[in-house]
Formats: C-alpha cells, sequence, structure tokens
C-alpha cells in the first residue's frame, strides 16, 4: 500500500499523515476584532453628537463587526474644574448615544479630561474620578478580564503630581504591584493586550511643539515610569501589544518585542479638523490565537 500526502482539515487543525500522526499544524486563527476608540471628547457643541454617531454607525458597518469596543479614555469632553450641571449634560449626552446608537459591549480607562479636580469642591464624594467611575460603573480605575484567548489589562493612568496642580502619567506602586501579580499569574501562552490613557513608550510628545532642536518630554505626555514597565513587560513575552490615545496624533513603535500604538483621537483636534497629520478616527484590530495581530486607523469621515 502506498503512503499518501494528504492534508485534512479537522476542527481547524491540519494533519500531515505522511509526517506521522504526531504533526499537527495549528494555523494563525482570528479570534477577535476589537476596535480602539478614544479621546471622544464629547459635548453638545462643534456638532460634536452628530459626528460621534456617524463614528459609531462607521465602525459597526465593518466587516466583520468588531467584538468589543476598547475605550481609551478622555470620554466627554471636559471635567477638570467644570461645574458639576455641566459635567451632568456631558455624560448624560455619551451615555444616551452609546445606548441608543451602538450594540458593541463597551471596556473603558480613564484620561485626564474624564477627573474632576475643582478645587472648590474637593469635600464632595464624587471629587477626583469617582464621578466618572460611577458614571461607567467601574469599582476601581484599572482592570483586566480575558476573551477570546486573549488577556486585557486596563490600566489607570493619569494621578495629580505631587504639588496637586497638574497631572503625570504613571501607574505608582498600588497599581504596579497589582500589575505585575496580573502578568505573574496569566498563563505564559497567552497574549497580552495593554490600555493606558497616556502612552507608555511613543514618538509623539516629540511633535506637541514646534521647536526641533531642544526635545523635552513632559511627565504628563508620556508615562514617566515607562522604564520600569518596560522591564517589567521584557520578563513576559506574552506582552505584545500596549494601546494609548492622549496626544491627538498617531504612531506605533516596537521595542523589545512589543509594539506600542497611539492612535488618532474620535475627536481630531477636539471636533475642528485633524490634529496635525492624523484624522479624527479609530482603532481596528485582528488579534490571533498565535499572539499576532493586525491593525489599521480608520478615517470614519473620510
Amino acid at each position: 500500500m502506498q503512503r499518501r500526502s494528504v492534508l485534512k482539515s479537522i476542527g481547524g487543525l491540519l494533519l500531515v499523515p505522511s509526517l506521522g500522526l504526531g504533526n499537527v499544524i495549528n494555523p494563525k486563527k482570528t479570534v477577535m476584532r476589537i476596535a480602539h476608540l478614544t479621546d471622544i471628547h464629547l459635548k453638545n457643541k462643534f456638532d460634536a453628537p452628530a459626528k460621534f454617531v456617524k463614528c459609531l454607525h462607521h465602525l459597526q458597518q465593518q466587516n466583520p463587526k468588531p467584538d468589543l469596543i476598547l475605550n481609551g479614555g478622555d470620554i466627554v469632553f471636559d471635567m477638570n474644574k467644570e461645574n458639576i450641571g455641566t459635567i451632568n449634560d456631558q455624560w448624560q449626552l455619551m451615555n444616551g448615544i452609546l445606548k441608543n446608537e451602538s450594540s458593541i459591549p463597551v471596556h473603558y480607562c480613564l484620561g485626564n479630561h474624564d477627573i474632576w479636580w475643582n478645587e472648590n469642591d474637593k469635600e464632595q464624594a464624587i471629587y477626583g474620578k469617582q464621578y466618572a467611575m460611577d458614571q461607567l460603573k467601574l469599582t476601581k480605575p484599572y482592570n483586566s478580564f480575558t476573551k477570546g484567548g486573549w488577556k486585557f489589562i486596563l490600566l489607570d493612568s493619569v494621578h495629580l503630581d505631587v504639588d496637586g496642580t497638574w497631572y503625570i502619567g504613571k501607574l505608582g506602586e498600588e497599581q504596579f504591584t497589582w500589575l505585575e501579580n496580573e502578568l505573574n499569574t496569566t498563563d505564559p501562552a497567552m497574549p497580552v493586550l495593554i490600555l493606558s490613557h497616556i502612552p507608555i513608550l511613543s514618538i509623539t510628545p516629540l511633535l506637541i511643539d514646534d521647536v526641533v532642536n531642544k526635545w523635552e518630554v513632559l511627565g504628563g505626555d508620556m508615562h514617566t515610569d515607562s522604564i520600569k514597565l518596560i522591564s517589567l513587560f521584557n520578563k513576559h513575552p506574552n506582552v505584545k501589544l500596549c494601546l494609548s490615545g492622549h496626544q491627538h496624533i498617531r504612531d506605533r513603535v516596537t521595542y523589545d518585542n512589543v509594539t506600542y500604538i497611539c492612535n488618532g483621537a474620535v475627536s481630531g483636534a477636539w471636533w475642528e479638523g485633524n490634529r496635525r497629520e492624523t484624522a479624527p478616527g479609530y482603532g481596528l484590530i485582528d488579534l490571533y490565537s498565535d499572539g499576532s495581530f493586525e491593525e489599521r486607523y480608520v478615517n470614519y469621515l473620510g
């Protein structure tokens, strides 16, 4: 009897009889499509509500339709030092549009504009991050979940500086210890995607100003603990992708086998056109079973 080299597909696996039963090839398989929406900055001005609805409709018309949305923060236009009436209006607008115009599940992290730092209202229970957390039904400003064989870690990257007057990008000791434990207890074979508002690593801070002969990266433009985080990721090769926003400018940096993508804003230049060369848009990312991914940036207005 002649031995035959026949490829048979069984349950998504390719068996190669001529090479022996032990040779099984597990092909790359799409397990999930996610959308990365960040820096929406929604308010009832600049025709922002209609443009945001257009973005959500555009997103849901993609084929295949995304399985979930990762919202990277700066959800409403601005909570910094605003009065409570303005804040309520912005969140009611956001919640109403999401309820009526989208059927895709959303997971959130907080941006600097989602934090109420009105010094005149420090005594109120909703001061700081609590108001936004209540709106998003978050018990903590950072969390994790697994889906489609991937681990998702959503960080809280916005904290007041030591003088309490402005914010910087960092985790702090408590959250860093939590992140360390999350990675230590995750199956090394499970790929990890990390979401933050402020970039962990990016070239976009070099493009904020027009001065090119003396670059300076401010603590509010990129994580101040980026070296510590990069060293942690080096111990966990299953960390594949870090997504962020904040800068309203898109870039992609690969360092030490980790890809860092800072995406452009849904709002572009705060609903007034492009932010430098980056048009208003969202990220579309296909995740695969082998830990790889493909991504592109989608201009929903163009």
